[in-house]
């Protein structure tokens, strides 16, 4: 995945743009829906998924497990459309698993794992092994799964599986990640006993995720009871039966192409923008409007409407964090200054999140001073130069869009993106140029 070529970012200066974007699939609806249509009774046929790195692993994961899982291209409404139908199978070891540095194949594949007979070995990018996995693994052991991990609790670790897991009650600290506790939510339903898991530690990152998990499990027909004081969720077991599922686009992923509104000035329509949903990245609409901003939906998606001035903003991003990056390259670009607090389990992202924004932006000539949990933003007159992305896909896309108007900045791995978008650069550029 890694590549040191340097791209170089497209400048537009404040020319107002009038553009219409279609952004490609979730990654946290399409990986959950995958997850959860292996274990249906029937077959499912996921809509318009995400086909990027994540998406990727997480297919080739299933498929070695056993599931069925055939691509095929479809024609609706005149418009060709991407399908996958997963068949499910009983699930079968003495396989190996690529998780490459993907947080929902790395958390939410052993759950499903320990349902299969024989060994299943995970491993990953060398970054894999520095992301905490050790509530899933612990939580595993306790419901009585055999994992050799000498005693790392992260990867590589080989999974002995049964067949079957028995389930019951748990308490675990899902702080770090709210991963942690989806992963076990989502198999739950193949669990004998089903699963009742209680989170006790620091607050609960990314609470919308949590929220997903649930209406999706009961989406495929899961019966979820969910105890938000005692901050405890039971899953009873349970068949789980296949769906006809459109993914909704990536609203997260819808970030930095919202921001070129902001930067340059003029519109921007996101194509399908969902009126509800439980994706974290709805909050951009209020977020970026507290930002200077205007929202209106149409029949043609969302549109942002900027006018090229950018207000600093205090904002509590912690449900929100992979935001974050976005956020940070807006906020030093605004006419006033910026506090985006609640955000320290961002350092356990695809890299520390905190610290790679501060040392890149910094390194332009910007002013952010970094917190344990928090990032305060001064604007300040930035300068060319090479913004480098740690492998991580958002820092990536926030050079770009400082790229927009600060001429001569070139985006170091601007690849990395394909963990999420198939092809961020053609996109931007097809829209830019």
């Amino acid at each position: 995945m890694t590549n040191n070529a340097h791209w170089p970012a497209i400048y537009r200066g404040t020319t107002p743009v009038d553009i219409s974007v279609v952004i490609p699939g979730s990654k946290s609806v399409t990986n959950r829906a995958l997850i959860l249509a292996a274990q249906a009774t029937t077959p499912s046929t996921l809509r318009r998924p995400l086909v990027s790195r994540d998406s990727e692993l997480m297919v080739a994961g299933l498929k070695a497990l056993g599931v069925g899982i055939q691509e095929s291209n479809v024609i609706v409404d005149g418009v060709e459309e991407l399908q996958w139908i997963l068949t499910p199978a009983t699930l079968r070891g003495g396989v190996r698993i690529d998780v490459g540095n993907a947080g929902t194949v790395m958390r939410f594949l052993p759950p499903l794992a320990a349902l299969a007979t024989g060994e299943v070995t995970f491993d990953g990018d060398p970054r894999s092994y520095e992301r905490p996995l050790g509530p899933v693994i612990k939580a595993l052991e306790e419901l009585g799964v055999s994992i050799e991990h000498e005693d790392r609790y992260s990867l590589p670790l080989t999974l002995n599986g049964t067949g079957k897991v028995g389930g019951g009650e748990i308490t675990i600290d899902a702080s770090e990640s709210s991963q942690f506790l989806s992963a076990l939510l989502l198999v739950a339903p193949s669990f004998t006993h089903g699963i009742t898991v209680k989170h006790e530690g620091g607050s609960l990152p990314s609470m919308p995720h949590i929220e997903m998990t649930v209406e999706m499990l009961r989406q495929f027909g899961a019966t979820v009871e969910v105890d938000s004081v005692a901050q405890t969720w039971s899953v009873k077991p349970g068949p789980l039966h296949g769906l006809d599922l459109v993914i909704e686009p990536d609203l997260s992923n819808a970030s930095p192409f919202l921001s070129i509104a902001m930067v340059c000035g003029g519109r921007v329509v996101i194509a399908d923008w969902p009126m509800k949903t439980t994706q974290p990245g709805d909050q951009l609409r209020t977020i970026l409007s507290d930002m200077g901003a205007q929202f209106s939906f149409g029949d043609n998606g969302l549109t942002i409407i900027g006018t090229g001035k950018i207000h600093g903003i205090d904002v509590d991003l912690h449900d929100v964090g992979e935001l974050t990056p976005s956020i940070a390259a807006l906020a030093a670009l605004a006419d006033s200054p910026s506090h985006l607090r609640g955000i320290g389990h961002l350092r356990k992202h695809e890299t520390d999140r905190l610290a790679a924004l501060t040392r890149e932006i910094n390194a332009l000539g910007g002013n952010v001073v970094e917190e344990e949990t928090a990032l305060h933003i001064t604007p300040a007159p930035l300068h060319s130069g090479v913004f480098h992305t740690y492998d991580d896909h958002r820092l990536a896309t926030a050079g770009a869009v400082l790229g927009l108007v600060v001429e001569g900045i070139e985006v170091e791995n601007i690849a990395t993106t394909r963990k999420t978008l198939p092809d961020f650069p053609g996109l931007w550029s097809s829209l830019l140029l």
